[in-house]
């Protein structure tokens, strides 16, 4: 399968589509899940073209590998979580929906159950949970 030059995550790293971004380096970008399972559900994304795991450069999984264990220390502490699950899925058997390379960071507590796919979260309850991610980062 080649890579879709259109898919939604080319499209935030082109500007062409707004996203609420807490983190970027020269390699990866960090951005908030529109529709979070947890408060404080971010999206670790490589900078550079990939489909997913299966056509991803050893370089790519190094950068956004790097990004996803900061980002799981950093939501653990702007949440105050005891835990974080990481999912990342590949192609559509995979539950793969964006053909981008991606991974999810949930920052968890004891007893606490994700919601359901799919619901879109209000934008203010997301750019609230983007500052306390992005005042976590400037504190580490």
């Amino acid at each position: 399968m080649s890579y879709d030059t259109d898919n939604i995550f080319a499209k935030i790293l082109r500007g062409e589509i707004p996203s609420e971004q807490v983190f970027q380096d020269d390699d990866t970008l960090v951005f908030m899940d529109i529709m979070p399972r947890v408060d404080g559900h971010c999206l670790v994304i490589p900078k550079t073209p990939c489909r997913n795991v299966l056509d991803a450069s050893p370089a790519q999984l190094a950068a956004v590998m790097a990004t996803v264990q900061r980002m799981s220390h950093t939501v653990m502490a702007a949440f105050g979580a005891t835990g974080v699950t990481i999912q990342q899925f590949n192609e559509t058997d995979g539950g793969q929906e964006v053909f981008h390379l991606h991974f999810h960071v949930l920052p968890r507590h004891a007893g606490q159950s994700m919601r359901p796919p799919g619901k879109m979260e209000d934008m203010a309850v997301i750019k609230a949970n983007a500052e306390k991610i992005r005042a976590a980062l400037t504190a580490d």
